[in-house]
């Protein structure tokens, strides 16, 4: 008796039954279970909210992965890594995992097989018009995952509750993203030019030709949340696809393309076109929500100029459904702690942040004027040792290292004050003597990767030159600098009586 494919216990869709149409007489889904039924026409392009069916196998092959050339993108959904281990390439007659495409990144899915295995759907992509999924092999069985997937056996493929939080993600911000375009289009005379579907909980954003007031985003964000509460639906168009009626896209005179239109290697043969009720027509092969009621739609207020060239545009931000209590739950988390931090209520944060600041930079520029008056106290300290070793030999070179420890972030700043007002006095004292001084600052606890700063300075740049030099190839100080100043880093502990020694012999021989 052969075994039979038992299917996982998951709630039944609640998709309506109008919401996928057939608007042509002559569209027929295959039923042919050696068929693969095109992209445009899948299950989950026919029922969004479907969760499982079985299916059949058409085909599967070894996939050899080519060498990888494209570039990540800072925020934007990446299909999941493929593992070294073995993937399979499955071809379904259907399918409820959706294959990357109109912006819309994959889904994960499961694969369940007659002998009660389940096998991870990684991603699925569009070959032509047809679905290929991406499976799996953790064991690294070929010769067993073959024989699992055999073609004309049935399968039930499936997203599991991870599976399905991800696809109700895509599917709240596509839909969002229409209803965004849409009023943008009609009440602004805003075309996007593109859109990001970004990795969760990140909000994504449709990129226009211009910044938006803050009296726009509001009027756009009331106007969408009106149609949310009046719960317009949603429904999908599909007819056969005929190349030669399709548009070519818009193009604006910056040169930039506006609109959408059908991948140049899709062989499906369907055109598909979403429609939110009163409000959008517009191509797409994506998953959408049957309703836009619950996808209370939130514009962030700041926006982001990007420049292309001679050319400006602006990303607006936005958030609904899943994504936007994920970001409100995180907000209230960020506002609530910052205030039991600061001792005060959620309202007083900002006064009280404020607060903070202003007296930051208040002890801040308090830091900043003891720290120069503490670096003329010490160059006047030098300059005066510098006098009374002129006193004894006009002709001679005034050589000096000193050491400080600083966990200031401004160590650096302060050595170069020291200088600066070294040279200065000097040379309002008129004083013709030569010299050359070495600074150290150094961290009071170190560590293997800690950083002492170096700083050289002296009357003559041969002088400066000659022991940056030694520095650079004696104690491995990285650094650089010309004419009379060098500075430089060394990384790891930092002794008195091993570089400070050093140092000293370094002077003794110039």
């Amino acid at each position: 008796m052969a075994a039979t494919v038992v299917p996982p216990s998951l709630p039944p869709s609640a998709t309506p039954q109008d919401y996928f149409r057939i608007v042509s007489p002559t569209l027929i889904i295959p039923r042919d279970p050696k068929v693969s039924i095109p992209v445009g026409i899948l299950a989950c392009q026919r029922d969004p909210l479907l969760r499982s069916i079985e299916t059949t196998i058409v085909s599967c092959t070894v996939y050899q992965p080519p060498p990888s050339t494209s570039k990540k993108t800072k925020n934007a959904v990446s299909a999941p890594t493929l593992p070294d281990d073995p993937i399979l390439h499955v071809t379904l007659h259907d399918t409820v995992v959706f294959p990357e495409g109109g912006g819309q990144p994959t889904d994960t899915g499961v694969i369940s097989t007659r002998e009660g295995k389940n096998w991870r759907v990684l991603q699925v992509k569009r070959h032509g018009g047809h679905a290929v999924h991406y499976v799996h092999v953790e064991d690294g069985d070929l010769e067993g995952a073959m024989s699992a997937f055999v073609v004309g056996l049935q399968v039930i493929v499936h997203l599991a509750d991870t599976d399905f939080d991800r696809r109700y993600d895509h599917m709240s911000m596509h839909t969002s993203q229409h209803l965004l375009s849409a009023l943008l289009e009609t009440r602004l005379n805003l075309p996007t030019l593109s859109w990001s579907l970004t990795s969760s909980p990140t909000p994504c954003y449709v990129e226009i030709p211009r910044i938006l007031s803050g009296d726009e985003i509001q009027l756009i964000q009331n106007e969408a949340n009106r149609l949310v509460f009046e719960g317009r639906r949603v429904h999908v168009e599909v007819e056969e696809l005929n190349w030669a009626d399709e548009k070519g896209v818009d193009i604006l005179e910056n040169g930039r393309a506006v609109g959408k239109t059908l991948p140049q290697d899709y062989t499906g043969g369907v055109k598909r076109v979403v429609v939110i009720d009163g409000v959008d027509r517009n191509p797409c092969c994506g998953t959408h929500l049957p309703s836009i009621n619950n996808l209370q739609l939130f514009l962030l207020p700041q926006t982001e100029t990007i420049s292309r060239t001679n050319v400006t545009s602006s990303r607006l931000f936005f958030l609904c459904g899943p994504r936007l209590l994920t970001y409100l739950a995180s907000s209230h988390s960020v506002i609530t702690d910052t205030g039991f931090i600061l001792s005060c209520g959620t309202r007083l944060v900002p006064a009280r942040v404020a607060q903070i600041v202003e007296e930051r930079k208040r002890a801040e520029k308090r830091i900043n004027d003891l720290e120069l008056e503490l670096s003329m106290v010490i160059s006047d300290s030098m300059v005066s040792e510098a006098i009374n070793f002129f006193q004894g030999s006009e002709a001679g070179l005034f050589k000096k290292y000193m050491q400080r420890t600083d966990d200031a972030g401004s160590a650096l700043s302060f050595l170069s004050s020291i200088a600066f007002s070294f040279s200065g006095s000097f040379s309002e004292r008129s004083l013709a003597g030569r010299f050359l001084i070495v600074l150290s600052s150094s961290p009071s606890s170190q560590s293997a990767t800690s950083t002492t700063l170096v700083m050289v300075f002296g009357s003559e740049d041969s002088l400066v030159k000659q022991v940056s030099d030694r520095l650079k190839t004696q104690l491995s100080v990285k650094g650089g600098g010309k004419g009379l100043r060098w500075s430089g880093k060394y990384t790891g502990v930092w002794k008195n009586s091993r570089e400070g020694a050093g140092i000293v012999e370094m002077l003794t021989e110039v």
